[in-house]
């Protein structure tokens, strides 16, 4: 007589014993034994697994230094291009402190260290100490540069001077920047120009620090 299930047993007992029970049966003598076949098509995929596995590994790497350097250039580039009220001047010079430096101010005649970008009105940037990396280190308010960088940085005619730590953005007319002749001019057409004549340029500015002489 077989014995009977207790009508008490928890919900936890049920669903053990309604497990299926473990086959204790031997196994078949005349079971197939794996082929060599076998074996050499779980080396095969092994193989490609850990060519995947490289190859991912390799991927991660790249992007790991790549990804970094594209967003400081999208960080640069969108400082760059980012919104900022431009207050014009009567000499039609245009600017706005994107940053206002905590620093002392620049004096005319003092020689000092600053990084720029300059930029066609359609954007196309035409000189850059950023993208070469190193900074420019010039005097300012004597005319050693176009009028507009001396209005700019060592301020005049209602600007104020830049602060070191400051980082303005600046729109000159082309009185003010290099006129009729343009600039990087390679032969009498205009187009042979890196700047046109009588082209407004826009330039980011961020005043470093005084140089030594």
């Amino acid at each position: 007589m077989a014995p009977s299930t207790s009508t008490t047993a928890s919900p936890l007992s049920r669903i053990l014993l309604s497990l299926p029970k473990p086959n204790n049966a031997q196994p078949s003598r005349c079971a197939k034994a794996p082929s060599a076949d076998s074996g050499a098509g779980a080396k095969k995929k092994n193989l490609v697994f850990s060519r995947r596995e490289a190859a991912a590994t390799a991927l991660s790497t790249v992007l790991s230094r790549v990804l970094p350097a594209v967003a400081a250039q999208n960080d640069v580039a969108s400082a760059a291009t980012g919104e900022c009220a431009l207050e014009t001047t009567p000499s039609g010079l245009a600017f706005c402190d994107r940053v206002v430096g905590a620093g002392a101010e620049a004096v005319k005649g003092q020689l000092i260290k600053a990084h720029y970008r300059g930029m066609l009105e359609d954007g196309t940037v035409f000189d850059s100490s950023y993208g070469r990396g190193r900074l420019l280190t010039i005097m300012v308010g004597v005319g050693e540069v176009i009028k507009g960088w001396d209005l700019c940085i060592a301020g005049g005619e209602g600007i104020p001077p830049m602060r070191v730590g400051g980082k303005r953005s600046m729109k000159l007319p082309p009185e003010l920047a290099y006129g009729e002749k343009g600039a990087g001019c390679r032969g009498w057409e205009p187009t042979s120009c890196v700047i046109p004549p009588n082209s407004t340029l826009l330039f980011d500015v961020e005043y470093v620090g005084r140089a030594s002489s």
